[in-house]
Parts: structure tokens; C-alpha cells; sequence
């Protein structure tokens, strides 16, 4: 069993980030290099442009800003793979050490579309995703990835992408055997019609009804609304002692907003954030470092998120296991 930083390093990570030292080298250089004729290639390039007839128009200027993005992004290019190189080694030493498998790439499953049909996720335009963390943990099928979905707004020269949602979207196989959709998410979310009236009694996603559902404890309903399509079922998967832990989650990364569906015997979490697992660097003296910020978000995600799972007695999982598994 290893556990923190100091077993990940110990494990084999250590030796591994030291090797990568001619890698971050030859990619430092092969960027600079590539700048450097682009700036000899582009300079007499744009200075013939702007002295001739057409910089006395708008082409000019937009010639000039595309081959400035297309020299940088040219040159950068050997830096960014090296980054990412790093970021997959230290990410799948990390999963490796929980019994997980990472994968930088991701194609989103069922757990995606149900999150966005219950409206765990905004609407969007367009999405990427990237950094999955899969296999089983603590006994449970376990998925984590992240999700930045983008939004056009505005027309004509105007139009631009804005970001609605980034953060991980995380599936896990529940302890106990459920039949219900029940949809937890911050109080006061889901208003009747104009805002007037004070929260919903219902919601309605694609024709499947979910009603609201009263708490036990008076303090839940404050923090956090319930709907569910079986009152019974959900305050038995859904109990106040959750509070604690799903404030625990939003407060470690200072969540935005946090949703949880649980559905066909699992348990699907939202959590609005802004970019992790971001431990690719060209810097050495900070791999320790980065290893440490990654290892920490996604230990905080992966406990916190067993916390509010059950197993087969109802008990609720440790809230911070510790990572399992040689490297």
C-alpha cells in the first residue's frame, strides 16, 4: 500500500519525471527554433504587405493577427505535447495507485446523457472532454471525467463561445439495490414559472415527472431540494448526514454548483469547477509540486464521492481512502 505524495514519488514516478528531462529539452528547442523562422519567414512576409497597396485596407491587419496566432500556436506545439506527455504519467501513476486506469481522451457514455436530460449539465453548443479515471474503487464501477461545454451567444461579429459548464461529471455503481430516479441539487434551483411562489413541487424532464420531496431533517431543505418519483425509496438513498459530505466536496474545490442523480442503481454527480488535473509542466522543480495538486484533487473527489455512496448494509464509505496498488 502506498500512500501520499511521498509513495507516489517512491513508487517509480520519481525516476519516471527525471527521465523526461531530454524530452522537456528537445521540446523547448525545437519551439524556439520553429519561432524563430517563423519571425524570419513572417516579418518580410507582412512588411511587403503593409507597404503595398492592400495595408491601406483591413486585410492587412487581419493577415497580421492570423500569422501571429498561426506562429505562436506552430511554435508552441512541441511544448504543448510535452506537457501533455507529463500530464499522462503523472496522471495514470496516480489512478495506478487507486487501482484505476486513466486515459487522457475521452468519449462520454449513458451517464453524460442522463446528466444533461436531468439537467445536472446546461445546455450547450458544443463540448470537450478529457482526463478519465475508470475501473472499480472501493468495489464500485467508477467513471470520472471532465466536461467543458461552450455556448454560442451574440451575432454577427459579436458571436462568440462562452463557457457554461467545466468540471468533472462522475459515475459510480451504488451500494445498495434502488429502482427510483431521484434527482439532489442545490435549494431554490428549479422555480415555479416568473420565480413566483417559491420553489417547485415537481419538475418535468422529457415526460418523467419528479416531485418534490420533504425532508426529515429541517436543515436539508434549506441547503438542498429532492425530487423523486418515490418518496420512500428516496429518503432512504438520500439521507441529512449527505449535507455534510456534498459541502465538503463543493468547499474543497470551490464548486460552483453540485448536482447528484441517482439512477438504474447508480449515482451520477456533477460538480462545476474550474480546470484539474492540470500536472503536465516544462519546469522540474515544480513536478513534486504539480503531483501533489493532482493526487490532492482527485483523492478529495474520489473519497468525498464514496462518502455518499452505500454499500450493501448502508453504510456510508470512508470519506478519505487511502490509494491502493503498486505503481
Amino acid at each position: 500500500m502506498r500512500k501520499g505524495i511521498d509513495g507516489l514519488m517512491q513508487g517509480g514516478l520519481e525516476d519516471w519525471l527525471a527521465g523526461q528531462g531530454d524530452m522537456r529539452a528537445a521540446a523547448k528547442k525545437r519551439a524556439a527554433s520553429r519561432w524563430t523562422w517563423s519571425a524570419a519567414i513572417a516579418m518580410p512576409v507582412l512588411a511587403f504587405v503593409w507597404f503595398s497597396p492592400v495595408g491601406q485596407t483591413g486585410i492587412a491587419p487581419f493577415l497580421t493577427i492570423l500569422t501571429i496566432v498561426a506562429a505562436g500556436w506552430w511554435g508552441y506545439a512541441p511544448i504543448a505535447d510535452a506537457k501533455k506527455a507529463i500530464k499522462i504519467g503523472i496522471n495514470s501513476a496516480i489512478a495506478a495507485s487507486y487501482g484505476l486506469s486513466y486515459a487522457s481522451e475521452v468519449e462520454p457514455g449513458p451517464e453524460f446523457e442522463a446528466a444533461r436530460t436531468y439537467g445536472l449539465v446546461p445546455g450547450f453548443d458544443r463540448s470537450q472532454f478529457e482526463d478519465r479515471w475508470h475501473g472499480a474503487l472501493e468495489g464500485h464501477g467508477f467513471d470520472l471525467y471532465e466536461a467543458h461545454l461552450e455556448e454560442q451567444r451574440g451575432s454577427g461579429k459579436n458571436r462568440r463561445w462562452v463557457t457554461v459548464f467545466r468540471g468533472p461529471v462522475i459515475r459510480m455503481g451504488f451500494g445498495r439495490r434502488f429502482h427510483s430516479t431521484t434527482l439532489l441539487e442545490r435549494a431554490g434551483k428549479h422555480r415555479k414559472w416568473m420565480g413566483l411562489g417559491g420553489a417547485s413541487e415537481h419538475v418535468d424532464f422529457d415526460g418523467h415527472r419528479l416531485d418534490r420531496i420533504d425532508q426529515v431533517h429541517p436543515a436539508f431543505g434549506d441547503v438542498f431540494a429532492l425530487f423523486s418519483d418515490d418518496q420512500v425509496e428516496a429518503r432512504v438513498l438520500v439521507h441529512p448526514s449527505y449535507v455534510e459530505h456534498l459541502l465538503k466536496l463543493e468547499s474543497a474545490f470551490e464548486a460552483r454548483e453540485l448536482r447528484a442523480l441517482f439512477i438504474r442503481g447508480e449515482v451520477i454527480i456533477a460538480i462545476e469547477t474550474d480546470d484539474l488535473f492540470e500536472s503536465g509542466g516544462m519546469d522540474a522543480s515544480a513536478d513534486r509540486a504539480n503531483v501533489a495538486r493532482a493526487a490532492s484533487q482527485f483523492g478529495a473527489l474520489a473519497g468525498l464521492a464514496l462518502a455518499i455512496n452505500q454499500n450493501e448494509r448502508g453504510r456510508v464509505l470512508e470519506s478519505n481512502p487511502q490509494p491502493t496498488g503498486e505503481l
